[in-house]
């Protein structure tokens, strides 16, 4: 059986104040929650920025990396307590976190004792790894979304298309990515503006900015592939 594990660790964690990373530490773990709660989703946080999930449905991989990136990216982190020429935090605002969906078998999966071993969770470990910004004083960051399996035919298809959606997410405000994670959670749009005390045209605005058809079309070829 093939399992979607996607690593990932957040983009300049370390440029982040003490309390942002607590911060950041505590919305994970409710993210976390949520994805349990909608796709069965087992993760966890390693040292406060690394993290591990599994999709047991592999196809929902891609929904499941997009979901997380997008929340990451709208946790309300003030800029204005930074010096302007800080760097590292607009990296953060713009990327959020680095993310890469590792597709293959796991030797060993036992959530309840918190075992997670075998290929899957190697590959995508292997690609975070190799693209640590840690204590880099000059990062520049090219991308922040990974597919790695042992099928050259699958990598190569999905690379341009992770490309094209890693553009579209870094362009995108706190409240599309509020929007986004909200629909990739599969949330009806009055649903989204019941919670986000906004009108539904307001939803559906900040929907069409981010790009929502190309990336619910996205999400609907993987799901495609991975389940042929």
């Amino acid at each position: 059986m093939n399992y979607s594990v996607i690593s990932g660790d957040i983009v300049s964690s370390t440029g982040l104040h003490t309390q942002d990373r607590k911060f950041v530490e505590e919305n994970l773990n409710t993210l976390l929650h949520s994805l349990k709660e909608e796709f069965n989703v087992y993760g966890r946080i390693i040292k406060g920025d690394y993290l591990e999930c599994v999709v047991p449905k592999a196809s929902e991989g891609l929904q499941v990396a997009l979901a997380i990136k997008s929340f990451v990216k709208a946790i309300p982190i003030k800029m204005k307590d930074y010096k302007s020429e800080d760097n590292r935090i607009k990296q953060f605002k713009t990327h959020g976190i680095r993310l890469a969906i590792g597709y293959g078998e796991l030797s060993r999966y036992k959530p309840e004792e918190g075992v997670i071993d075998g290929e899957a969770i190697y590959l995508s470990g292997r690609e975070i790894s190799g693209e640590t910004t840690y204590n880099k004083e000059r990062i520049v960051i090219k991308n922040t979304l990974f597919f790695a399996s042992k099928n050259e035919t699958l990598n190569k298809n999905f690379q341009p298309l992770l490309a094209l959606l890693d553009v579209l997410l870094s362009k995108a405000t706190s409240r599309q990515c509020e929007v986004l994670y909200l629909k990739l959670m599969n949330n009806q749009e009055d649903e989204i503006a019941k919670r986000l005390g906004i009108g539904q045209s307001a939803v559906n605005q900040h929907s069409t900015s981010v790009g929502w058809n190309a990336i619910e079309e996205a999400v609907n070829y993987f799901k495609l592939i991975i389940s042929n």
